[in-house]
């Protein structure tokens, strides 16, 4: 029986984590206000650092985190900010922290102006529908697009950091707004 092809990517770091995160969570659609804040979260610490690394302490980051409660990290205190800079399990740096808890003030500001954070961050595809791209390898893959630079000038507009275009394109990746999967992958059909 041959074996699925999958985009190779997750395939080159060889690790069970970025295949199990690349089959079943990588390009799926999300709609969930919780579950964006924590790739938003992810993806800002991820800036400099391979994703990998974050997968390895995304269990940390869940419970120093508060599970990515919004209303709960836009909250922290001093006290919790040296707690967080002292916990091993996620990536200690105080500008990663800060950025954390400034965007979740403002990710609440959004979800009070549009109804939900979902309602916003889908208006940056068409239709706010997935953008299904056709590419046959890795690297026809751009890092950024013009969608991502609109979501980047707008997020930094409302007070967001750790927003650049390549993290906001990472994010459309991570949240199905497009689906960067290769054509001949086994999940570009299935997302």
């Amino acid at each position: 029986m041959e074996a699925e092809r999958r985009c190779n990517w997750p395939s080159l770091e060889g690790n069970a984590l970025y295949l199990n995160y690349h089959d079943s969570e990588w390009g799926v659609p999300v709609h969930d206000d919780r579950k964006l804040f924590e790739f938003i979260i992810l993806e800002g610490a991820q800036a400099g650092l391979s994703w990998l690394t974050i997968l390895k302490r995304r269990a940390n980051y869940r419970k120093a985190f508060d599970n990515f409660d919004p209303r709960r990290v836009a909250r922290y205190d001093e006290r919790k900010i040296r707690d967080l800079l002292n916990d091993s399990g996620i990536i200690r740096n105080r500008l990663k922290v800060a950025s954390a808890i400034r965007n979740a003030q403002s990710f609440i500001s959004i979800q009070e102006e549009f109804g939900s954070f979902d309602e916003y961050i889908w208006q940056f595809v068409p239709g706010s529908k997935p953008i299904k791209n056709r590419w046959k390898n890795l690297s026809q893959i751009p890092p950024r697009t013009s969608a991502s630079d609109a979501m980047s000038r707008d997020l930094i507009k409302r007070g967001f950091s750790f927003a650049g275009s390549t993290i906001c394109y990472a994010h459309m990746q991570a949240t199905g707004m497009v689906n960067d999967h290769i054509t001949d992958c086994f999940r570009y059909n299935e997302v």
